[in-house]
């Protein structure tokens, strides 16, 4: 919570700053057919572990914050650091000493603090969403309650980190509500904050 009331207060004195030096939002899109970057586990991520033909060994299982997961004849595996394709294959091995042929796939159903999605400014809720696959910019602001009266929603930037560079790109959420510009509804990216300023009046 106080990292939350931290970035709303933080989001109406950035606003104007990010306005000048917001990227069109292109830049925080995939290319077109390119596929985007696959999920990296973190702690605390809870995982659908399905393993084809054994329902038995199947499981929803948490990644602890040591970075290690159990789960039916898989003891202590190590998951942080690694894609859910990655870890299905380690997983895959080791079961392949107890079942012929294992086939595992692994959905995050929800991703821990650090994957989350912060949604701060002029919405009706702001708030740390759990990061999901496929998780759009209206998934986001519906689940924060949708826009205020007092928002500038086509000022709104989404500012994203990956390692020591930030990137702040610009999203015209009034022209995606109330225009259906679905060029605007862009794939989000574990740890975006969608910072929503406020109308000057």
């Amino acid at each position: 919570m106080r990292l939350i009331a931290f970035l709303v207060a933080f989001s109406f004195v950035a606003a104007g700053c990010a306005a000048s030096s917001a990227q069109p939002l292109q830049a925080c899109a995939a290319p077109s057919g390119a596929a985007a970057p696959e999920y990296v586990i973190g702690a605390g991520d809870s995982l659908d572990v399905f393993v084809w033909r054994n329902a038995d060994l199947s499981a929803t299982v948490p990644v602890r914050p040591d970075g290690r997961l159990s789960m039916p004849l898989v003891e202590d595996m190590v998951a942080v650091g690694k894609t859910p394709t990655a870890l299905a294959r380690d997983i895959e091995a080791v079961l392949a000493r107890f079942i012929r042929e294992p086939t595992v796939n692994i959905i995050v159903r929800q991703s821990g603090g650090s994957s989350q999605i912060q949604v701060v400014g002029s919405v009706a809720a702001p708030q740390s969403l759990p990061y999901r696959e496929g998780l759009r910019v209206l998934d986001a602001i519906v689940a924060a309650g949708g826009l205020d009266e007092f928002a500038a929603g086509n000022r709104a930037t989404i500012v994203r980190t990956s390692g020591a560079d930030t990137l702040e790109c610009r999203v015209r959420l009034n022209s995606l509500i109330k225009d259906g510009d679905i060029s605007q509804n862009v794939v989000l990216r574990p740890g975006d904050v969608i910072i929503v300023p406020e109308s000057n009046f």
